[in-house]
């Protein structure tokens, strides 16, 4: 085979292969020169005839995959922000002192009103105006935890398809590639795997990108859906509520404060309950995990796909990789995941209406345009919802915020927030069917604003105490 330096860039050389080729290869094949019947399958494929700039471009996008810092597995978070900062770029809100100055403002005086009908806290927290190039940065970090399981089902599956078709020299379209039965490529498949898992992290980075950036064009508050993205600011996007409010009858001012109170609630819930985000990632992440590949898909893409062409994988997977029935452990995941969206969403429904009722004088309406915009999600979350395969949406909104107001109703406030105090004392989806028995059982507990958990198990261990004394004809003051 020819190693002519003078050999033209992407011209082919003696070997009937551009240089270029050949070198990635040889490197794929430890510096090994190729089989010539790999070689010649090569030819088959158009190799020998590829433009000289497809050549270049893929020798390039080949050897960064390869290079000592390429992102190996999962998603590319510095590459995702930068592409997804791309998208959102065009329309994005330039943020001025005026705006910054609005949020503080609007988050300092929803604090005021949360104060008066909540005692969890969260003092550390100001408020933020976030352009939504700045959200992507700032929240790209969680998304990228929640679809590297994702990423890392559909590495393993690219693997097992590649490997399946090149292992196998049997195989009739392992023949049909003119390769010569016996053949044994085992070497090159465990060669190409740091490859396929670079492949899969750029597929998952794009598509990860393009969902955030839709997303970043929608929402109104940095975690508006419901997950903890942003742990260390009150942040609202100012571009995207400007844009909400047009079509309300409702003053700008207004509408800044009651999103505000939202925003503000759902991070003293965060701040304060230190519990309920690890819960909601979790469920998440359990969901991502379960999500089964659509072999067949895969193994359509990596036949058809064209060799000189890197990005035709990528494309040929786009959206068509997730196996669209869920798993029996992704549908318990799910059944958390939508009860404990429906929770915070449900609290923050109510608190904030309780917050807002006597300042704001469309407290009513905007709850309600919140709950529908909630319940039934936009374009941008079904960007979400296909890369991820679930839809982050409290579908039992209101049956939570009908359990919250009753607690307050019977309990007081302080009771309606201790439920908050254990995963094992907050409501399950089976308390959000039947509301009034919860409320019933909570109150029935102590779980009122004298309760003290401490007193009342005192009471239980001296109550325990004393029947036992009595049975053994003790006094009860322990004397005999």
């Amino acid at each position: 085979m020819s190693n002519d330096p003078s050999t033209p860039s992407g011209s082919p050389g003696d070997d009937g292969l551009p240089p270029e080729i050949m070198k990635i290869f040889r490197d794929l094949n430890g510096g090994r020169d190729l089989p010539p019947q790999l070689v010649e399958q090569l030819k088959a494929m158009g190799m020998a005839h590829a433009d000289p700039a497809q050549v270049a471009a893929m020798t390039s996008q080949i050897q960064s995959m390869f290079a000592p810092g390429a992102q190996r597995k999962g998603v590319d978070v510095t590459a995702a922000v930068t592409a997804a900062q791309e998208q959102a770029e065009s329309e994005d809100h330039e943020m001025g002192e005026r705006e910054r100055g609005l949020a503080e403002q609007a988050v300092r005086v929803a604090s005021m009103w949360l104060d008066q009908v909540t005692d969890l806290e969260a003092p550390a927290l100001t408020g933020a105006a976030l352009s939504r190039s700045e959200w992507i940065e700032a929240t790209m970090p969680v998304w990228a935890s929640l679809v590297d399981p994702v990423a890392d089902g559909l590495s393993a599956a690219i693997r097992d398809s590649m490997t399946s078709r090149l292992g196998d020299a049997d195989a009739p379209d392992l023949q049909a590639m003119g390769l010569p039965a016996g053949m044994d490529l085992s070497m090159l498949t465990q060669q190409l795997a740091p490859f396929v898992d670079t492949m899969s992290s750029q597929l998952m980075t794009a598509q990860t990108a393009e969902a955030v950036g839709t997303l970043s064009s929608d929402t109104l508050t940095a975690t508006e859906v419901g997950v903890p993205l942003l742990t260390t600011q009150v942040g609202l996007l100012p571009g995207n509520v400007a844009g909400f409010a047009e079509g309300l009858d409702v003053s700008l001012d207004e509408v800044w404060l009651h999103l505000a109170a939202r925003e503000a609630a759902r991070m003293r819930l965060f701040t304060a309950v230190p519990w309920i985000g690890p819960q909601i990632l979790a469920a998440v992440q359990a969901y991502a995990r379960g999500i089964a590949i659509d072999t067949d898909a895969i193994d359509a893409a990596v036949r058809e796909v064209d060799p000189s062409d890197p990005a035709a994988l990528q494309e040929a997977l786009t959206g068509g990789f997730l196996n669209p029935s869920p798993t029996a452990a992704q549908r318990h995941a799910l059944g958390q995941l939508e009860t404990w969206l429906a929770l915070v969403e449900g609290w923050v429904d109510h608190v904030a209406a309780s917050a807002t009722r006597d300042h704001l004088p469309h407290t009513a309406a905007m709850t309600e345009t919140i709950r529908r915009r909630r319940a039934t999600g936009g374009p941008a979350e079904k960007t979400f919802a296909a890369l991820v395969g679930l839809e982050l949406r409290p579908r039992r909104l209101r049956d939570a915020a009908n359990l919250f107001a009753a607690l307050e109703e019977r309990v007081g406030a302080s009771g309606r927030d201790g439920v908050w105090a254990h995963p094992d004392v907050a409501p399950t989806a089976t308390d959000l069917d039947d509301v009034l028995g919860f409320v019933e059982r909570t109150a029935a507990g102590g779980t009122d604003e004298s309760a003290d958990l401490d007193a009342a198990l005192e009471s239980i261990l001296r109550e325990a105490d004393e029947g036992g004394s009595a049975d053994s004809g003790r006094d009860p003051s322990g004397d005999s």
